[in-house]
């Protein structure tokens, strides 16, 4: 009876040991749960550690290399403070701009703190962290090494058991053995919130950041016709990311204009991007629409833009759109009226040989465009006899509305040759000169062309032609042109005399 007695009470105590075993590791694994599972971590915690989990990205981008991200994810909370990391941001981030909004419930999520952590981990950054502690390496002879780290800066000073220093050229290092990765080293950069949620459960959160790092251009493309009076023409958006950050799946907008940015405070001023609404379908790839004083580009369908990477879309195109070539010699490219009299005889004489080509199109509806044309390279191209198309000059455009016109100049002209020499300058009175100018065009082409003719009337703000051998256009205050027709293999002289009263 005793001896039952006795059994009984050993099966209770080590029932008893087993349950406070187990009590005992559920606890402490409790306790782990509870810290953020973050390689890097700073140090123990009891605040609940939230990963968020990426549900979608809106990338609104600016030809000013910056963008504006709206990145929605979703995310488990407990009631009480929580600590949530945001993960995959841009590098180039500006950490002032962030913005974050509990979608779930926006009222009872409050921020308590918010931080950016960049501090990434890599070899220089382990030798630094490691200095005074013992690491191991391998050189690439295969000799392996064991001590205290000194210095890592350049190159590797190990002390080893016995106080034996030992230097290894960085270069020579094959593979670095670290115990453990030190604290506050981070493999990506992030973003950190302490949140004070009024209750548990699943939560969908929007951050909005900017970063640079991003940037968008126009590219034209433009085939001319065999004689030059009309051209096919294609716009591409040329997005280029280097911000450090990949966008899966991004519902795409491009912004044409002029943007003020403040860079120290430019959230605020980005954030208008908000209330732009979304457009009715059907749609074309990308839809333009006129967004505040600027112009918006919207994309029509998710596209993944990759971290350098850089990105074409088609956003428009034209077929048959009327065109105009001419050319233009500017003898004395450069000069101008610059609010000061110029008396020296000898300055504005010298002569440009170039006779410059243009191609004009009117940006008008009737012609198959008039769209907004935002700012980018235009290349030109021409099929040859074999019907290859070979590249003719490219210009760079600015952003141009509806109705404007587009010129771009080309190149110069290879048969088509000017001459501008000084022919007299004489000083009439003290406030009073003349001057005369001879412009020679010599074209060695088999077809008679026009060539307009640019003069810059630099030497005072009032002056006068007094004597020309043909009809100028004033242009504008100090620019005149004439408009002459050139034989075949042939040549024309203009005589003009303007005067000057100071």
């Amino acid at each position: 009876m005793k001896k039952r007695a006795l059994t009984i009470r050993i099966v209770t105590l080590v029932a008893i040991l087993v349950a406070l075993s187990v009590a005992g590791q559920s606890l402490l694994a409790g306790h782990r749960s509870a810290r953020p599972g973050v390689v890097g971590d700073p140090g123990p915690s009891l605040v609940p550690a939230a990963q968020a989990q990426g549900n979608g990205v809106e990338l609104t981008v600016y030809n000013q290399d910056i963008a504006l991200v709206r990145d929605t994810r979703s995310f488990e909370l407990e009631r009480g403070v929580n600590e949530v990391r945001f993960s995959d941001v841009a590098s180039q981030i500006d950490p002032t701009s962030v913005h974050f909004r509990s979608l779930t419930d926006p009222e009872g999520t409050t921020v308590l703190e918010q931080n950016y952590e960049y501090d990434i981990v890599g070899s220089q950054k382990l030798l630094q962290k490691y200095v005074d502690q013992e690491i191991e390496l391998v050189t690439e002879d295969g000799s392996e090494f064991r001590g205290t780290l000194l210095s890592g800066a350049n190159d590797i000073i190990l002390q080893d058991a016995d106080g034996g220093v030992t230097v290894i050229r960085l270069d020579q290092v094959r593979q670095f053995n670290f115990p453990a990765l030190p604290e506050g080293l981070i493999t990506r950069p992030t973003l950190v919130w302490l949140l004070d949620a009024g209750q548990s459960g699943d939560q969908d959160v929007e951050v909005t950041y900017i970063t640079n790092g991003i940037n968008w251009r126009a590219d034209y493309v433009v085939q001319l016709n065999e004689d030059d009076t009309a051209l096919d023409l294609n716009g591409w958006i040329t997005l280029d990311n280097r911000s450090g950050a990949t966008y899966t799946d991004a519902k795409l907008k491009l912004v044409a204009g002029d943007v003020n940015v403040v860079r120290q405070a430019k959230a605020e001023r980005m954030m208008m991007e908000e209330a732009v609404p979304t457009a009715a379908p059907p749609a074309p790839a990308v839809q333009e629409r006129e967004f505040f004083e600027y112009h918006l580009y919207d994309v029509q369908r998710p596209v993944t833009v990759r971290d350098n990477q850089t990105k074409q879309i088609e956003f428009t195109s034209a077929a048959d759109v009327p065109a105009e070539k001419f050319f233009v010699y500017d003898g004395a490219p450069g000069l101008g009226f610059y609010g000061y009299a110029v008396t020296d005889p000898g300055y504005g004489s010298y002569s440009n040989p170039d006779v410059n080509i243009y191609l004009q199109i009117e940006n008008e509806e009737e012609n198959g465009l008039g769209i907004p044309l935002p700012a980018g390279r235009v290349r030109v191209y021409k099929a040859d006899v074999d019907g290859s198309l070979q590249f003719v000059g490219e210009d760079q455009i600015d952003h141009t509305p509806k109705d404007e016109t587009v010129r771009l100049l080309l190149g110069n002209a290879f048969d088509i040759v000017g001459e501008r020499r000084q022919t007299d300058f004489q000083q009439l009175g003290r406030d009073v000169i003349e001057e005369s100018f001879e412009i020679t065009l010599r074209n060695h082409k088999d077809q008679d062309v026009e060539v307009r003719v640019v003069e810059h009337l630099f030497r005072w703000s009032e002056w006068e032609i007094v004597q020309e051998s043909a009809e100028h256009t004033k242009l504008d205050q100090g620019t005149v042109e004439w408009r002459l027709e050139v034989p075949a293999d042939g040549e024309v002289t203009l005589t003009y005399t303007v005067r000057y009263e100071f």
